[in-house]
């Protein structure tokens, strides 16, 4: 059996995170929304990116869309090997840093 203090105590601090709780997945939903809307509007009057087209993405600058690249750690090379694309990371498109991915401004 669980003394009556601690039960009080127990019972109050579930009251508490409870409360804390749906308090922050309410606000995370409202926000959510209000970000969703004012994207939405912000997407209607904003002109395309000359950059990338509206798309969002274009082929990588540093490996040129091959994934790849050629790299050696010494300044006279021996042996160049070839590493995956520290820029677009293997995936050949890189997202633009014009308009931040997003196809407009």
């Amino acid at each position: 059996m669980i003394p009556k203090p601690i039960r009080v105590m127990g019972k109050t601090a579930a009251v508490i995170f409870g409360g804390l709780l749906t308090l922050n997945v309410v606000s995370s939903m409202a926000l959510g929304g209000l970000r969703f809307v004012v994207e939405g509007k912000r997407k209607k009057a904003a002109s395309a990116c000359g950059v990338c087209r509206g798309k969002g993405f274009y082929i990588c600058k540093l490996c040129g869309g091959n994934a790849s690249i050629k790299w050696s750690p010494l300044y006279d090379p021996v042996c160049i090997n070839p590493c995956v694309c520290p820029t677009c990371d293997g995936n050949r498109v890189q997202r633009c840093l014009n308009c931040l991915g997003r196809g407009y401004y």
